[in-house]
Protein backbone atom coordinates (compact mmCIF):
# COMPACT_ATOMS: atom_id res chain seq x y z
CA UNK A 1 0.00 0.00 0.00
CA UNK A 2 1.53 3.31 -1.08
CA UNK A 3 2.26 6.22 1.79
CA UNK A 4 -0.18 9.10 2.11
CA UNK A 5 0.63 12.48 1.78
CA UNK A 6 0.55 13.13 5.68
CA UNK A 7 3.37 10.16 5.30
CA UNK A 8 5.39 11.72 2.94
CA UNK A 9 5.63 14.98 5.29
CA UNK A 10 6.43 13.02 8.45
CA UNK A 11 9.69 11.67 6.73
CA UNK A 12 10.55 14.89 5.36
CA UNK A 13 10.42 16.70 9.36
CA UNK A 14 12.16 13.79 10.62
CA UNK A 15 14.71 14.42 7.55
CA UNK A 16 15.28 17.79 8.45
CA UNK A 17 15.46 17.26 11.94
CA UNK A 18 18.53 14.72 11.18
CA UNK A 19 19.72 17.31 8.88
CA UNK A 20 19.61 19.90 11.22
CA UNK A 21 21.77 17.73 13.87
CA UNK A 22 24.29 17.08 11.17
CA UNK A 23 24.11 20.21 10.27
CA UNK A 24 25.13 21.52 14.21
CA UNK A 25 27.84 18.50 14.33
CA UNK A 26 29.40 19.77 10.82
CA UNK A 27 28.99 16.47 9.27
CA UNK A 28 27.82 18.67 6.14
CA UNK A 29 28.07 15.34 3.84
CA UNK A 30 25.37 14.10 6.04
CA UNK A 31 23.09 17.48 6.60
CA UNK A 32 22.96 18.09 2.51
CA UNK A 33 21.79 14.21 2.25
CA UNK A 34 18.88 15.07 4.97
CA UNK A 35 18.09 18.25 3.44
CA UNK A 36 17.61 17.33 0.12
CA UNK A 37 15.36 13.82 1.45
CA UNK A 38 13.08 16.82 3.53
CA UNK A 39 12.82 18.81 0.74
CA UNK A 40 12.04 15.54 -1.98
CA UNK A 41 9.34 14.26 0.67
CA UNK A 42 7.72 17.54 1.16
CA UNK A 43 7.73 18.43 -2.67
CA UNK A 44 6.18 14.79 -3.17
CA UNK A 45 3.35 15.49 -0.86
CA UNK A 46 2.38 18.70 -2.19
CA UNK A 47 2.31 17.38 -5.60
CA UNK A 48 -0.34 14.55 -4.35
CA UNK A 49 -1.44 15.55 -1.05
CA UNK A 50 -5.21 16.96 -0.96
CA UNK A 51 -4.57 20.56 1.07
CA UNK A 52 -4.91 24.11 1.14
CA UNK A 53 -3.35 26.60 -0.69
CA UNK A 54 -2.02 28.10 2.30
CA UNK A 55 -0.59 24.88 3.50
CA UNK A 56 1.07 24.60 0.46
CA UNK A 57 3.07 27.74 0.35
CA UNK A 58 4.42 27.10 3.90
CA UNK A 59 5.79 23.92 2.70
CA UNK A 60 6.95 25.20 -0.21
CA UNK A 61 8.69 27.86 1.82
CA UNK A 62 10.29 24.90 3.86
CA UNK A 63 11.52 23.49 1.04
CA UNK A 64 12.86 26.55 -0.58
CA UNK A 65 14.63 26.86 2.69
CA UNK A 66 16.37 23.60 2.91
CA UNK A 67 17.60 23.92 -0.86
CA UNK A 68 19.45 27.07 0.26
CA UNK A 69 21.47 25.62 3.17
CA UNK A 70 21.86 22.19 1.62
CA UNK A 71 23.52 24.42 -1.40
CA UNK A 72 25.35 26.82 1.44
CA UNK A 73 27.23 24.17 2.71
CA UNK A 74 28.04 22.50 -0.89
CA UNK A 75 29.74 26.27 -1.12
CA UNK A 76 31.12 26.36 1.86
CA UNK A 77 32.65 23.31 1.36
CA UNK A 78 34.16 23.66 -2.10
CA UNK A 79 35.73 26.56 -0.88
CA UNK A 80 37.43 25.21 2.10
CA UNK A 81 38.97 21.99 -0.31
CA UNK A 82 40.66 25.03 -2.26
CA UNK A 83 41.96 26.55 0.90
CA UNK A 84 42.98 23.30 2.05
CA UNK A 85 44.66 22.96 -1.58
CA UNK A 86 46.03 26.42 -1.92
CA UNK A 87 48.20 25.21 1.69
CA UNK A 88 49.27 21.70 0.04
CA UNK A 89 50.50 23.31 -2.71
CA UNK A 90 52.44 25.77 -0.65
CA UNK A 91 50.54 28.63 -1.72
CA UNK A 92 48.42 31.25 0.01
CA UNK A 93 44.33 31.26 0.10
CA UNK A 94 44.65 35.19 -0.58
CA UNK A 95 47.47 34.17 -4.28
CA UNK A 96 44.63 31.40 -5.00
CA UNK A 97 41.81 34.20 -4.94
CA UNK A 98 44.17 36.48 -7.38
CA UNK A 99 44.32 33.70 -9.33
CA UNK A 100 40.99 33.47 -10.06
CA UNK A 101 40.63 36.47 -10.74
CA UNK A 102 43.36 36.95 -13.17
CA UNK A 103 41.38 33.81 -15.06
CA UNK A 104 38.66 36.50 -15.44
CA UNK A 105 38.61 36.83 -19.28
CA UNK A 106 36.81 40.28 -19.06
CA UNK A 107 39.84 41.69 -17.07
CA UNK A 108 42.55 39.90 -19.52
CA UNK A 109 41.18 41.48 -22.63
CA UNK A 110 40.87 44.69 -20.98
CA UNK A 111 44.73 43.98 -19.97
CA UNK A 112 45.47 43.12 -23.24
CA UNK A 113 43.59 46.21 -25.00
CA UNK A 114 45.99 49.03 -22.78
CA UNK A 115 49.19 47.18 -23.28
CA UNK A 116 48.25 47.29 -27.30
CA UNK A 117 47.81 50.55 -26.56
CA UNK A 118 51.26 50.96 -25.58
CA UNK A 119 53.92 54.03 -28.23
CA UNK A 120 56.83 52.37 -29.63
CA UNK A 121 58.79 54.47 -31.32
CA UNK A 122 57.07 57.65 -32.75
CA UNK A 123 60.01 59.01 -33.77
CA UNK A 124 59.20 62.74 -32.83
CA UNK A 125 61.81 64.12 -30.91
CA UNK A 126 61.79 68.03 -28.71
CA UNK A 127 63.95 69.40 -31.55
CA UNK A 128 60.64 68.51 -33.79
CA UNK A 129 58.79 70.71 -31.60
CA UNK A 130 58.99 74.32 -32.70
CA UNK A 131 58.65 77.05 -29.77
CA UNK A 132 57.36 75.99 -26.56
CA UNK A 133 60.37 76.44 -24.78
CA UNK A 134 59.26 76.27 -20.87
CA UNK A 135 56.86 73.21 -21.74
CA UNK A 136 59.15 71.35 -22.80
CA UNK A 137 61.73 72.22 -19.95
CA UNK A 138 58.81 71.20 -17.67
CA UNK A 139 58.12 67.75 -19.37
CA UNK A 140 61.79 66.97 -19.03
CA UNK A 141 61.73 67.85 -15.22
CA UNK A 142 58.71 65.50 -14.91
CA UNK A 143 59.59 62.75 -16.84
CA UNK A 144 63.45 62.68 -18.16
CA UNK A 145 65.40 63.82 -14.98
CA UNK A 146 63.45 60.93 -12.41
CA UNK A 147 64.20 58.70 -14.86
CA UNK A 148 67.62 59.64 -15.47
CA UNK A 149 68.61 60.61 -12.16
CA UNK A 150 66.17 58.69 -9.42
CA UNK A 151 68.62 59.41 -7.04
CA UNK A 152 68.13 63.24 -6.70
CA UNK A 153 63.97 62.37 -6.45
CA UNK A 154 64.07 60.79 -3.05
CA UNK A 155 62.01 61.81 0.02
CA UNK A 156 59.92 65.15 0.14
CA UNK A 157 61.46 66.04 -3.67
CA UNK A 158 58.57 63.84 -5.95
CA UNK A 159 58.50 64.26 -9.88
CA UNK A 160 55.17 65.41 -10.83
CA UNK A 161 52.37 62.79 -10.50
CA UNK A 162 49.89 64.92 -13.10
CA UNK A 163 50.76 66.89 -15.98
CA UNK A 164 47.94 69.06 -18.09
CA UNK A 165 48.73 70.00 -21.48
CA UNK A 166 46.10 72.45 -22.50
CA UNK A 167 45.28 75.44 -24.72
CA UNK A 168 43.47 75.69 -28.54
CA UNK A 169 43.20 73.50 -30.91
CA UNK A 170 45.98 72.40 -33.11
CA UNK A 171 48.54 74.09 -30.98
CA UNK A 172 50.93 70.98 -30.75
CA UNK A 173 50.20 69.23 -27.39
CA UNK A 174 49.82 65.76 -28.52
CA UNK A 175 52.55 66.39 -30.73
CA UNK A 176 54.54 67.32 -27.62
CA UNK A 177 53.42 64.21 -25.71
CA UNK A 178 55.04 61.75 -28.94
CA UNK A 179 58.05 63.86 -28.37
CA UNK A 180 57.80 62.55 -25.09
CA UNK A 181 57.77 59.07 -25.67
CA UNK A 182 60.48 59.05 -27.80
CA UNK A 183 62.61 61.00 -25.50
CA UNK A 184 61.94 58.84 -22.17
CA UNK A 185 62.87 55.36 -21.53
CA UNK A 186 59.35 54.93 -19.85
CA UNK A 187 56.33 53.06 -21.45
CA UNK A 188 53.89 55.33 -22.51
CA UNK A 189 50.49 54.06 -23.25
CA UNK A 190 48.21 56.88 -25.36
CA UNK A 191 44.51 56.08 -24.35
CA UNK A 192 41.31 58.85 -24.83
CA UNK A 193 38.30 58.81 -23.71
CA UNK A 194 36.85 55.86 -26.31
CA UNK A 195 38.90 53.55 -25.14
CA UNK A 196 37.60 53.65 -21.69
CA UNK A 197 34.15 54.36 -21.61
CA UNK A 198 31.78 51.84 -22.48
CA UNK A 199 27.72 50.67 -22.68
CA UNK A 200 28.34 48.27 -20.57
CA UNK A 201 27.19 48.89 -16.95
CA UNK A 202 30.45 48.66 -14.73
CA UNK A 203 32.67 48.34 -17.70
CA UNK A 204 33.98 51.61 -17.20
CA UNK A 205 35.21 51.81 -14.40
CA UNK A 206 37.08 48.88 -14.92
CA UNK A 207 38.50 50.06 -17.71
CA UNK A 208 40.04 52.99 -15.58
CA UNK A 209 41.42 50.66 -13.28
CA UNK A 210 43.21 48.23 -16.05
CA UNK A 211 44.63 50.91 -17.41
CA UNK A 212 46.18 51.94 -13.47
CA UNK A 213 46.91 48.74 -12.93
CA UNK A 214 48.81 48.64 -16.22
CA UNK A 215 50.76 51.63 -15.89
CA UNK A 216 51.77 49.77 -12.44
CA UNK A 217 53.32 47.28 -13.78
CA UNK A 218 55.18 48.82 -15.97
CA UNK A 219 56.60 51.29 -13.94
CA UNK A 220 58.07 53.93 -15.05
CA UNK A 221 55.15 54.56 -16.78
CA UNK A 222 53.28 58.08 -18.92
CA UNK A 223 49.75 57.76 -19.63
CA UNK A 224 48.29 60.15 -22.00
CA UNK A 225 45.06 60.73 -21.83
CA UNK A 226 43.91 62.85 -25.38
CA UNK A 227 40.48 65.00 -24.87
CA UNK A 228 40.46 64.40 -20.95
CA UNK A 229 37.17 66.70 -20.86
CA UNK A 230 35.41 64.40 -22.45
CA UNK A 231 35.92 61.94 -19.35
CA UNK A 232 36.13 64.46 -16.87
CA UNK A 233 33.93 67.09 -17.25
CA UNK A 234 32.02 69.09 -14.20
CA UNK A 235 30.23 66.98 -11.80
CA UNK A 236 26.62 68.03 -11.63
CA UNK A 237 23.06 66.78 -10.84
CA UNK A 238 21.95 66.28 -14.15
CA UNK A 239 24.87 63.61 -14.95
CA UNK A 240 24.11 59.63 -15.29
CA UNK A 241 25.46 57.50 -12.71
CA UNK A 242 27.77 55.42 -15.00
CA UNK A 243 29.71 59.16 -16.01
CA UNK A 244 29.93 59.70 -11.82
CA UNK A 245 30.92 56.91 -11.17
CA UNK A 246 34.07 56.73 -13.92
CA UNK A 247 34.84 60.28 -12.55
CA UNK A 248 35.03 58.78 -8.77
CA UNK A 249 36.85 55.77 -10.25
CA UNK A 250 39.34 58.30 -12.07
CA UNK A 251 39.95 60.13 -9.02
CA UNK A 252 40.22 57.34 -6.60
CA UNK A 253 42.83 55.79 -8.94
CA UNK A 254 44.92 59.31 -9.56
CA UNK A 255 45.20 59.74 -6.10
CA UNK A 256 43.28 57.81 -3.20
CA UNK A 257 43.76 56.17 -0.38
CA UNK A 258 45.78 53.13 -0.73
CA UNK A 259 46.87 53.91 -4.17
CA UNK A 260 50.65 54.06 -4.79
CA UNK A 261 51.40 55.80 -7.99
CA UNK A 262 55.28 56.22 -7.96
CA UNK A 263 56.54 55.77 -11.06
CA UNK A 264 53.50 56.62 -13.04
CA UNK A 265 52.64 60.26 -14.72
CA UNK A 266 49.60 60.67 -16.04
CA UNK A 267 50.00 63.28 -19.05
CA UNK A 268 46.63 64.62 -19.97
CA UNK A 269 45.35 67.19 -23.00
CA UNK A 270 42.29 69.14 -23.37
CA UNK A 271 40.74 72.43 -25.56
CA UNK A 272 38.64 73.07 -22.98
CA UNK A 273 40.02 72.84 -19.39
CA UNK A 274 37.79 75.43 -17.83
CA UNK A 275 34.88 71.87 -18.36
CA UNK A 276 37.01 70.06 -16.20
CA UNK A 277 35.94 69.06 -13.05
CA UNK A 278 37.33 70.82 -10.28
CA UNK A 279 39.02 67.76 -8.18
CA UNK A 280 40.38 66.28 -11.69
CA UNK A 281 42.08 69.50 -12.18
CA UNK A 282 43.53 69.02 -8.58
CA UNK A 283 44.49 65.82 -9.39
CA UNK A 284 47.03 67.36 -12.17
CA UNK A 285 49.52 69.65 -10.63
CA UNK A 286 50.96 70.71 -13.59
CA UNK A 287 49.02 72.83 -15.85
CA UNK A 288 50.75 74.40 -18.98
CA UNK A 289 49.34 76.29 -21.68
CA UNK A 290 50.24 76.03 -24.95
CA UNK A 291 49.86 78.88 -26.75
CA UNK A 292 49.56 79.86 -30.89
CA UNK A 293 52.79 79.97 -32.24
CA UNK A 294 54.61 83.40 -32.45
CA UNK A 295 56.01 85.45 -35.64
CA UNK A 296 59.04 83.35 -35.34
CA UNK A 297 57.29 79.62 -34.81
CA UNK A 298 55.03 80.19 -37.79
CA UNK A 299 57.86 81.10 -40.13
CA UNK A 300 59.94 78.36 -38.66
CA UNK A 301 56.80 76.11 -38.96
CA UNK A 302 55.91 77.23 -43.00
CA UNK A 303 59.18 76.10 -43.48
CA UNK A 304 59.21 72.31 -41.90
CA UNK A 305 55.54 71.56 -43.06
CA UNK A 306 56.29 72.96 -47.02
CA UNK A 307 59.03 70.22 -46.50
CA UNK A 308 63.18 69.95 -47.48
CA UNK A 309 61.98 67.92 -50.54
CA UNK A 310 59.32 70.29 -51.99
CA UNK A 311 60.65 72.05 -55.65
CA UNK A 312 59.62 75.99 -54.48
CA UNK A 313 60.85 79.48 -54.89
CA UNK A 314 60.47 81.13 -52.12
CA UNK A 315 63.02 83.56 -50.41
CA UNK A 316 64.42 83.23 -46.96
CA UNK A 317 63.04 86.66 -45.88
CA UNK A 318 59.67 85.87 -47.33
CA UNK A 319 58.72 83.23 -45.02
CA UNK A 320 58.96 85.89 -42.05
CA UNK A 321 56.03 88.04 -44.60
CA UNK A 322 54.31 84.71 -44.32
CA UNK A 323 54.34 84.56 -40.83
CA UNK A 324 53.24 88.21 -40.62
CA UNK A 325 50.00 87.27 -42.59
CA UNK A 326 49.38 84.30 -40.78
CA UNK A 327 48.49 86.09 -37.06
CA UNK A 328 46.04 83.48 -35.12
CA UNK A 329 47.02 80.44 -37.11
CA UNK A 330 47.98 77.50 -35.23
CA UNK A 331 50.53 74.74 -36.28
CA UNK A 332 47.96 72.46 -37.65
CA UNK A 333 46.12 75.54 -39.34
CA UNK A 334 49.53 76.26 -41.26
CA UNK A 335 49.93 72.67 -42.25
CA UNK A 336 46.87 72.85 -43.98
CA UNK A 337 47.82 76.34 -45.99
CA UNK A 338 50.89 74.47 -46.95
CA UNK A 339 49.33 71.26 -48.57
CA UNK A 340 47.14 73.49 -50.51
CA UNK A 341 49.64 75.31 -51.80
CA UNK A 342 51.54 72.06 -52.28
CA UNK A 343 48.40 71.44 -54.69
CA UNK A 344 48.24 74.76 -56.23
CA UNK A 345 50.66 73.88 -59.03
CA UNK A 346 49.40 71.07 -59.81
CA UNK A 347 45.83 72.17 -60.88
CA UNK A 348 47.97 74.51 -63.12
CA UNK A 349 49.79 71.70 -64.80
CA UNK A 350 46.57 70.22 -66.10
CA UNK A 351 45.65 73.64 -68.32
CA UNK A 352 49.61 73.75 -69.12
CA UNK A 353 49.78 74.10 -72.79
CA UNK A 354 53.57 75.29 -73.35
CA UNK A 355 56.89 73.31 -71.47
CA UNK A 356 60.68 74.09 -71.34
CA UNK A 357 63.46 71.76 -71.49
CA UNK A 358 65.19 72.19 -67.53
CA UNK A 359 68.36 70.23 -65.40
CA UNK A 360 67.04 67.93 -63.73
CA UNK A 361 69.02 68.36 -60.03
CA UNK A 362 68.56 64.88 -59.16
CA UNK A 363 71.83 62.45 -60.67
CA UNK A 364 69.70 59.29 -61.48
CA UNK A 365 66.98 59.48 -64.24
CA UNK A 366 67.03 62.07 -67.45
CA UNK A 367 68.97 64.77 -67.58
CA UNK A 368 66.54 67.39 -68.91
CA UNK A 369 62.83 67.53 -67.77
CA UNK A 370 60.02 69.25 -69.11
CA UNK A 371 58.95 72.16 -66.87
CA UNK A 372 55.65 74.02 -67.42
CA UNK A 373 55.97 77.64 -68.63
CA UNK A 374 54.29 80.57 -69.90
CA UNK A 375 53.81 81.16 -73.99
CA UNK A 376 55.98 84.24 -73.57
CA UNK A 377 59.43 82.41 -72.27
CA UNK A 378 62.48 82.11 -75.00
CA UNK A 379 62.67 78.57 -74.66
CA UNK A 380 58.84 77.31 -74.78
CA UNK A 381 57.38 74.78 -76.84
CA UNK A 382 53.79 74.42 -77.33
CA UNK A 383 53.02 70.94 -76.02
CA UNK A 384 50.05 69.07 -74.39
CA UNK A 385 50.66 67.16 -70.64
CA UNK A 386 49.30 64.16 -72.35
CA UNK A 387 52.50 64.11 -74.37
CA UNK A 388 54.71 64.13 -72.18
CA UNK A 389 56.53 60.63 -70.28
CA UNK A 390 55.81 60.51 -66.76
CA UNK A 391 59.47 60.16 -65.75
CA UNK A 392 60.34 63.53 -67.69
CA UNK A 393 57.58 65.62 -66.18
CA UNK A 394 59.63 68.15 -64.15
CA UNK A 395 57.56 68.72 -60.19
CA UNK A 396 56.32 72.77 -60.89
CA UNK A 397 57.48 74.73 -58.00
CA UNK A 398 55.15 76.36 -55.17
CA UNK A 399 55.66 80.25 -55.39
CA UNK A 400 54.95 82.90 -52.84
CA UNK A 401 52.10 83.92 -54.73
CA UNK A 402 51.00 80.62 -53.84
CA UNK A 403 51.25 80.64 -50.42
CA UNK A 404 49.65 83.89 -49.95
CA UNK A 405 46.82 82.61 -52.34
CA UNK A 406 46.26 79.68 -49.50
CA UNK A 407 46.67 81.90 -46.89
CA UNK A 408 43.35 83.74 -48.48
CA UNK A 409 41.57 80.62 -48.76
CA UNK A 410 42.74 78.80 -45.40
CA UNK A 411 41.23 80.95 -42.56
CA UNK A 412 42.60 80.07 -38.89
CA UNK A 413 40.59 78.27 -36.47
CA UNK A 414 40.84 79.77 -33.46
CA UNK A 415 38.97 82.92 -32.79
CA UNK A 416 39.42 85.87 -30.24
CA UNK A 417 36.66 84.77 -27.85
CA UNK A 418 38.69 81.05 -27.46
CA UNK A 419 42.14 82.54 -26.82
CA UNK A 420 40.50 85.58 -24.07
CA UNK A 421 38.32 82.07 -22.39
CA UNK A 422 42.18 80.24 -22.62
CA UNK A 423 44.10 83.72 -21.22
CA UNK A 424 41.45 83.90 -17.97
CA UNK A 425 42.02 79.94 -17.40
CA UNK A 426 45.60 80.46 -17.28
CA UNK A 427 45.99 83.64 -15.16
CA UNK A 428 43.74 81.81 -12.57
CA UNK A 429 45.15 78.46 -12.71
CA UNK A 430 47.96 76.95 -14.98
CA UNK A 431 51.59 78.51 -16.38
CA UNK A 432 52.62 80.00 -19.48
CA UNK A 433 54.39 76.69 -21.77
CA UNK A 434 56.01 79.41 -23.96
Amino acid sequence: MSSSPHDYIQKGIQNAERATEEDKAHNYEASIKNYMAAAECLMHAVKYGAMNEQLKQNIRAKVSSYIKRAEEIKATSKNGDEKKKAVTDGGNPKDNKDDDDGDDPDRKRMMRKFEGAIVTDPQVSFSDVVGLEQAKEALKEAVILPVKFPQLFQGKRKPWAGILLYGPPGTGKSYLAKAIATECKSTFISVSSSDLLSKWLGESEKGVKCLFEVSRERQPCIVFIDEIDALCGQRNDTESESSRRVKTEFLVQMQGVGTDNAGVLVLAATNIPWALDTAIRRRFEKRIYIPLPGVNERAAMFKTHLGTSSYHTIKEHEWLQLAHKSDHYSGADIAVVCREALLRPIRRLGSATHFKRVQNPSPNGPRLLWLACSPGDTDAVELKLDGINSEELCEPPVTISDMVAALSTQKPTVGESDLLLQKKFTEEFGQEGS
